[in-house]
């Protein structure tokens, strides 16, 4: 089964993509916890893009494809703004960023705790991401 949602880089988007990956994955046998942590990495990935990669510039789009059979979910995120550099990034450590009282910058290594796989790729100017969980 295959599901696809394009919309623009404005942050109140991030309501409807929730929406869209809670509705599109009914169908899937999954528990409660983990349908909440793939909608929460998917929500962060989608914020990093409008946020981040895209300024939060409403004429951009981003798509976000949802792809799933029996064995896996795998949802394809792809944007042309600016690229995440995977190779610059470094995890965070939560605890300092909590005693310090710091907001944000944890989300990349939240989704990579909750999916299986996470890849990030370029096609052209076409920035992807893709996530991976395991259906169990």
């Amino acid at each position: 089964m295959t599901n696809f949602i394009r919309v623009s880089c404005d942050r109140k988007n991030l309501k409807i993509i929730r929406a869209f990956v809670t509705e599109t994955l009914a169908p899937v046998p999954l528990s409660a916890i983990t349908l909440n942590q793939i909608i929460l990495a998917v929500d962060e990935i989608c914020a990093n893009m409008i946020i981040h990669a895209n300024q939060e510039d409403g004429s951009k789009f981003m798509c976000l494809n949802i792809d799933y059979d029996d064995t896996e979910v795998v949802f394809e995120l792809s944007d042309n703004g600016i690229a995440f550099e995977q190779a610059q990034y470094r995890e965070p450590n939560i605890i300092d960023n909590i005693k310090m009282g710091k907001k944000g910058g944890v989300g990349v290594a939240l989704v990579n705790r909750i999916m299986d796989k996470v890849e990030y790729t370029q096609e052209g100017t076409t920035n992807i991401c893709r996530l991976h969980k395991l259906i169990s």
